[in-house]
């Protein structure tokens, strides 16, 4: 499940993707935010702004040119609270004056084992959190957000991070980072939880859908197989981890260097903090455990 080579998008004109629905690219390339963070505009007349993206002064005007004279920003919309998804909603709504909503604060959506290790252990994480976000309204799980010409129905989602929501509309449904165009996500704990993420896959597949508008990279077009990738290169790590340990303990970082050979070095972390991720959702069922207390650098074994 590669991103497809021929997607390069033009960044900062608004582009079309269907009746009702633009998609600007911010400014933000990065190995891991592959050619930039997706901002989407919904509707034709109160336009929903669908994670306005990182703050960047060229993404704002950006947004701001697309919004033509019979137009106006009626919703600021926030799936989640990483530095590329977040930071320009109040620079944004100062200018347009509409409210910000989202599931929460950076710590909202946290599983009780991920807040209980944050308070007990070194775990680390944290990485690219907006920690200083605050929205304006609150939005909970199956509740209806509704505009001029359109609506969209919140799905709770956590895993990526705990306060993730994704925005079902119709048969399409803007999946943020929980389901990308270009690659799996990051799950670096406490923010991230494996637990929850596999959760909200299966949650995910309870629908039909047509179409899935990610965070970054192209639509995806099948979202049944994709899910159905995400799900099973979850499990595949997973039983990769518990092979590697049959020789013996071994850290996170030992784990990630043995089991991810071809990633760049520069993802080398991220993978650290996904097999991280792994080893907490198998202690939790009890197939592993931690030599000592569970923290980032500890040695696991298997049960």
């Amino acid at each position: 499940m590669l991103p497809p080579d021929d997607f390069d998008p033009a960044i900062g004109p608004a582009e079309t993707l269907e009746p009702g629905l633009r998609r600007i690219v911010a400014d933000n390339p990065s190995p891991m935010t592959y050619r930039g963070t997706n901002t989407y505009l919904l509707g034709t007349r109160g336009i929903a702004v669908i994670d306005p993206g990182p703050a960047s002064h060229p993404h704002l005007q950006a947004i701001l040119d697309a919004i033509g004279p019979d137009q106006h920003i009626s919703h600021i919309i926030v799936t989640h609270t990483h530095l590329d998804h977040s930071p320009l909603a109040q620079d944004l709504a100062r200018v347009c004056a509409a409210p910000i909503l989202a599931f929460g604060d950076a710590f909202a959506g946290r599983s009780e084992v991920m807040q209980q290790l944050a308070a007990a252990s070194d775990i680390g994480g944290g990485e690219g959190i907006d920690a200083g976000f605050i929205p304006d309204q609150l939005v909970r799980h199956g509740e209806t957000i509704a505009g001029d010409d359109w609506e969209v129905q919140v799905i709770h989602t956590p895993g990526h991070i705990g306060n993730h929501i994704s925005l079902q509309w119709g048969d399409a449904c803007f999946t943020a980072d929980h389901v990308m165009g270009w690659a799996s996500s990051l799950v670096s704990p406490p923010d991230g939880d494996l637990t929850d993420f596999m959760a909200s896959c299966a949650e995910l597949q309870r629908t039909r859908w047509r179409v899935f508008y990610p965070g970054h990279g192209a639509p995806v077009t099948d979202p049944a197989a994709r899910l159905d990738w995400l799900v099973s290169h979850r499990l595949s790590r997973e039983a990769d981890i518990l092979r590697a340990l049959e020789h013996g303990p071994a850290t996170a970082a030992a784990l990630a260097a043995e089991i991810y050979t071809e990633t760049p070095p520069a993802l080398l972390g991220a993978a650290t903090r996904n097999v991280l991720a792994h080893l907490i959702d198998l202690t939790g069922k009890n197939k592993i455990a931690p030599l000592g207390p569970l923290c980032a650098t500890a040695s696991f074994r298997r049960v």
